[in-house]
């Protein structure tokens, strides 16, 4: 598991947000927002009917805060302070990377399918899941800084090539590869 300084999560600069009583920010109090992993829902004109149309279902959506920048500094306070960067190399953040999804694979291990939204998992099953997504996101973005990859701007030229390789008007309802798609 990631090292963490208890349950607090330091902030820019040393400081410490204010939890409030149900274990969120208060920086994130007045957002519609769950106790477990901090996001709001919100509908969207782009949600899918539910139930025939009876009602629409609210798409997820993440918070706006701490953006990506905002976790690797945090991340990089946090490895200075306990001056870890001398183990931090891009193997070792690789290989911790992949133990912690395996932590991930490990929560689902023997499940079946598993409906979105986790309707049968419980509150600590949630909560262990968002640790274990929170260190897996924390050393990607680390792996990714050690490797002087920008992460956001990556993940934008990524789409564009998605886009180009997976047409919607060619690939809409399938789930072929890319090369088995033809003109």
């Amino acid at each position: 598991m990631m090292a963490t300084n208890g349950k607090k999560v330091c902030g820019m600069n040393g400081d410490v947000p204010s939890m409030s009583p149900n274990g969120t920010s208060e920086a994130f109090a007045n957002k519609s927002q769950s106790p477990v992993n901090g996001a709001a829902t919100a509908a969207s004109p782009h949600s899918s009917l539910q139930n025939g149309g009876a009602g629409r279902a609210e798409r997820f959506t993440f918070s706006s805060e701490p953006t990506m920048e905002d976790v690797r500094r945090m991340q990089a306070e946090f490895t200075d302070e306990r001056d870890w960067n001398q183990f931090h190399q891009p193997r070792n953040l690789l290989l911790a990377m992949v133990g912690e999804v395996g932590e991930v694979a490990e929560l689902f291990q023997w499940r079946g399918e598993v409906a979105e939204g986790l309707p049968d998992w419980t509150e600590t099953e949630r909560e262990q899941l968002a640790h274990e997504l929170s260190d897996v996101l924390i050393y990607l973005v680390e792996l990714a800084e050690k490797c002087r990859v920008d992460l956001p701007q990556a993940v934008l030229r990524k789409m564009a090539l998605n886009r180009l390789k997976y047409p919607a008007s060619k690939v809409h309802g399938s789930a072929k590869k890319y090369t088995e798609y033809k003109d």
